[in-house]
């Protein structure tokens, strides 16, 4: 993946606010981001941006996840593995979903 100096700005501003950047095994075409156990994924929007690809996930086995209801209770999902989700996940992951739009967003 080809990034401008303006998207390369951007990445380093993130790792500046705490941000880690990462690559998550079969999605090598989007720019990973994590920190704690939360991850997203960015894809490039233009030449000086990037946007949100899918939603923020809670990390399951170093994974992304996706979030499901079961008949045992709600979970956070990765293949086998699964994490229940609790209120302090929740408030993580929205927490880190929440910074990661605010740093996004165009400096002036």
């Amino acid at each position: 993946m080809e990034l401008t100096s303006q998207q390369l700005g951007i990445l380093n501003r993130l790792q500046q606010s705490g941000f880690e950047i990462v690559a998550f095994p079969m999605y090598e075409s989007y720019v990973g981001v994590r920190r704690g156990n939360c991850g997203a994924l960015l894809t490039p929007s233009g030449p000086a941006a990037f946007t949100l690809y899918g939603e923020p996930s809670y990390l399951v086995a170093g994974g992304l996840s996706a979030r499901t209801i079961q008949s045992d209770g709600n979970w956070f999902v990765r293949k086998k593995d699964k994490l229940e989700v609790t209120p302090d996940r929740t408030a993580e992951l929205d927490a880190f979903a929440a910074e990661l739009v605010n740093a996004l967003l165009p400096v002036a």
